[in-house]
């Protein structure tokens, strides 16, 4: 199981569109936990993993980005679409 540590997961809407991004690219077992900001999977592709999630607005915790406001911008575009598919 990979885990990775990651910034700006606010809730449920959230880690429903981490997990449906996640699947989508080939990993299994994805979970998502909003209160200590982390994601857990099991794939081989890690770095696929990491900028899938950048990508979407939650980069890894302690990252370049992890402060960027485009990147939060993003992670709310993200929670509002993993809500309305909740």
């Amino acid at each position: 199981m990979n885990k990775i540590e990651v910034v700006n997961i606010k809730c449920g809407g959230c880690a429903k569109s981490i997990e449906d991004a996640l699947v989508k690219n080939g990993f299994s077992h994805v979970k998502v936990d909003p209160n200590c900001q982390s994601v857990e999977f099991e794939g081989d592709n890690f770095k696929l993993a990491e900028s899938t999630l950048e990508k979407m607005g939650y980069p890894k915790a302690g990252s370049q980005k992890a402060n960027s406001l485009l990147k939060k911008a993003k992670s709310y575009a993200s929670c509002m679409v993993g809500r309305i598919k909740k």
